[in-house]
């Protein structure tokens, strides 16, 4: 590889993980749903059916924009989806009423579904493909990064100013300037080998292996978002703090959450993809099952971080599996698996309603064991390649 060659991988890598991040602080309907629902009254089955409106995106852009990627390439799509996400953002930021709030749930949901189906055929195109599961990984990563940073800054800037949403413009303004460097960072890109049609796109889950992955990424979708949206609802209903403090859950969530994309990023260069996701399952299911029986403060932090820990190298491995399966058909199948972020709208609305149904966040908590168990179900589909 020439030393031009390798500056150009370098410079690509840098501004792919530059985006990771942006979409890491952009992609805060965790926060933003308790914060909204705390400041408009709403009950659990309302805030999860906006929840659901925003990753009914996944279910049906994903494909469409494998179609679109196929046309004008994998970086333009992922700029395009910075883009609406800042308008999504403004949404909130700037006409905060409850159309605001409806309009920031599409456009949200429009966004994250495009930069999902684009990041990983991008980098797919930049590394080699026995460094795909590890740079995705790497992806993950930073992404937990800003994941992990944007509810302690929302909640500073709730109690400095009263107001969460004060720390939208700087997000705003950095992910634009994320868009410029995408804008000018040239990226050789593979060409798609054989484009698919609608219908041959869909086609590909006539495969067994490939349909059980995308009905696990549901569930790991699920618990990711669920995690993110009642893990700080079940601190207030088992310690009785205040919806502020009960963010820091969040920050629990995703600063272990990075500390597991860091432990994969080392331990995928030397375990296996199969034998990682046997350990990561085992780890979430541990952490899900202590949530529902302790009522200690410290107990439910350290629950939440494991099941943080164990669930963050799920989407890298399963996506990186897939793809290595239909090398010629990567952007398909990449659209196919960001269909499975669908979960991330049906599990919170199926947690809302059970909650409101026992009267307990527990109920919530029975739904993401389920869905756990449906992951390893998976993995140990998975033969050894």
């Amino acid at each position: 590889m020439s030393s031009k060659t390798k500056l150009g991988t370098t410079m690509g890598l840098i501004s792919v993980m530059l985006a990771f991040f942006a979409m890491g602080i952009i992609d805060i309907i965790g926060i933003a749903s308790n914060y909204i629902k705390n400041d408009f009254a709403l009950s659990d089955t309302t805030i999860g059916t906006f929840s659901f409106i925003l990753f009914t995106s996944f279910l049906v852009l994903s494909i469409p924009t494998s179609a679109l990627m196929n046309k004008i390439g994998q970086r333009k799509t992922v700029i395009v989806s910075i883009i609406i996400m800042c308008m999504a953002l403004s949404m909130i930021c700037f006409y905060y009423n409850m159309v605001g709030v409806a309009l920031f749930y599409v456009l949200l949901g429009v966004g994250i579904t495009m930069i999902q189906v684009g990041f990983s055929p991008l980098i797919a195109s930049i590394v080699d493909k026995k460094y795909l599961s590890t740079t995705l990984t790497l992806g993950q990563l930073t992404k937990a990064a800003g994941s992990a940073i944007i509810p302690l800054a929302a909640a500073w800037a709730s109690l400095k100013y009263g107001d969460w949403r004060v720390v939208l413009p700087a997000v705003i303004g950095f992910s634009i300037l994320v868009v410029l460097l995408l804008f000018f960072t040239p990226i050789k890109e593979d060409e798609p080998k054989k484009a698919l049609s609608f219908g041959q796109s869909f086609s590909l889950l006539k495969n067994p292996f490939l349909l059980f992955a995308f009905i696990a990424m549901l569930c790991h979708v699920g618990v990711d978002v669920g995690m993110a949206i009642y893990s700080p609802r079940l601190l207030v209903e088992r310690a009785g703090v205040t919806v502020e403090a009960s963010t820091f859950t969040n920050t629990v969530y995703f600063i272990c959450r990075t500390a597991g994309c860091f432990i994969g990023t080392l331990c995928l260069s030397f375990i296996s993809n199969r034998k990682f996701f046997h350990i990561s399952m085992a780890i979430t299911l541990v952490g899900i099952v202590g949530l529902l029986f302790t009522h200690s403060t410290t107990l439910i932090y350290i629950f939440i971080g494991l099941v943080a820990m164990g669930n963050s190298n799920v989407y890298p491995i399963m996506v990186s599996k897939c793809m290595m399966n239909h090398p010629d058909n990567k952007n398909e199948i990449s659209a196919i698996m960001v269909m499975g972020l669908f979960g991330g709208g049906i599990f919170p609305l199926i947690m809302g309603i059970v909650n409101d149904s026992v009267n307990t966040q527990a109920g919530g908590v029975v739904v993401l064991i389920i869905a756990t168990i449906v992951m390893t179900l998976w993995g140990i589909m998975w033969r050894k390649d």
